[in-house]
């Protein structure tokens, strides 16, 4: 191989690694994966945004584990530093002079042209990723732009983007009993489903009630008690610990327990 090739080779490697940065992100240091995800998502787009996300990034980390003692930590940190440093050098402006006027620029950009006027046209899993990302966004705003400088079109958008939460969060339980306005996510044909399948308990066993006689010579009272839905039954028949959410279940379990009884 000469040398013009082992160079190609070398950076493609190099590039794909860095490409990769939010997929090597070790356990211990989870939280920060969405971010590094949002900063790839704009990469193309606009290298100076995206080099302010990974930024903020290595700042979640550092103040997560500032000794670097987890698992992977300290590894990831140095390569996440290293890039850090590329493209300081490498990234600038493309909408401003500065970074807080270009992040902020960025964010309104963003809002406008992937919120406001297509998500109409977007199915519900790609708005809940541009949400996540819009979200991310703004609290990159927060760390690089003083609260004080903040324009209030930036405020505004934020405002808009968290009062459509309900909307577009991704869920890892379902809100069956949110007192805000229904979820997006509980119109879906296979969580109707799922729910009608758990909430189906007509033809099992009853549930029965025994209460200790009040005097002398009374009876116990036996009564039946009622359910909610079958995980409510398993707990009352068995004794299984009371879920706090027995008001909300993890979509995966509905699901699975829907196709089984054969309502999926």
């Amino acid at each position: 191989m000469n040398r013009k090739r082992k160079e190609s080779v070398r950076l493609q490697i190099e590039d794909s690694s860095l490409m990769m940065d939010s997929e090597l992100v070790p356990s211990s240091l989870a939280e920060i994966a969405p971010i590094l995800r949002a900063a790839n998502y704009i990469q193309e787009e606009n290298p100076r945004v995206a080099y302010l996300c990974r930024f903020h990034a290595f700042e979640k980390a550092h103040s997560m584990d500032p000794t670097s003692g987890r698992r992977g930590a300290r590894q990831f940190k140095t390569k996440l530093l290293h890039r850090l440093e590329k493209e300081e050098e490498e990234t600038i402006p493309q909408l401003a002079r500065n970074d807080p006027k270009e992040i902020q620029l960025y964010y309104q950009i963003f809002c406008e042209n992937y919120i406001n006027k297509v998500a109409h046209t977007k199915k519900l899993d790609e708005m809940a990723k541009i949400w996540q990302i819009a979200t991310i966004l703004y609290d990159v705003v927060k760390t690089v732009v003083p609260s004080a400088k903040i324009e209030d079109k930036t405020q505004k958008y934020a405002e808009d983007i968290w009062s459509k939460r309900e909307q577009f969060e991704q869920y890892n339980i379902l809100p069956l009993n949110a007192t805000c306005a229904k979820s997006a996510i509980m119109e879906l044909p296979e969580i109707k489903a799922a729910l009608y399948a758990l909430r189906n308990v007509q033809k099992l066993p009853r549930c029965r009630v025994h209460s200790t006689p009040k005097g002398p010579g009374a009876l116990p009272d036996e009564r039946d008690k009622p359910v909610v839905d079958i995980l409510d039954w398993l707990s009352q028949i068995f004794g299984f610990q009371v879920y706090c959410a027995l008001n909300s279940y993890f979509p995966s379990l509905s699901i699975c327990i829907s196709h089984a009884i054969g309502f999926g």
